[in-house]
């Protein structure tokens, strides 16, 4: 492969919109399972995570689906690609 042709893999995650106050940034909320290092019982993990949507289409509550990319704002590192389910309002 020459230097033009590099593939880039994005990150792709998918979580749930739990804030849309702010103008065309929405905070998602994705939780992960993970076992407890010394007791063994499933612990749940969550992360926030600043997420660029241009049209402002999602709201709370929507599960969306977001992938990496260059750095936006001082916390924005993600865009919206699609809302996979409307929140039921």
């Amino acid at each position: 492969m020459e230097a033009t042709e590099q593939k880039r893999y994005h990150q792709t995650i998918t979580g749930v919109v739990v804030s849309d106050k702010m103008d065309k940034t929405r905070v998602i909320e994705t939780k992960r399972s993970q076992p407890h290092r010394l007791y063994r019982k499933g612990v749940i993990r969550s992360a926030r995570i600043f997420v660029h949507d241009e049209k402002n289409e999602s709201k709370i509550g929507d599960l969306v689906t977001v992938v990496s990319t260059r750095r936006l704002s001082a916390k924005k590192n993600f865009k919206l690609v699609k809302i996979e389910k409307r929140a039921m309002t």
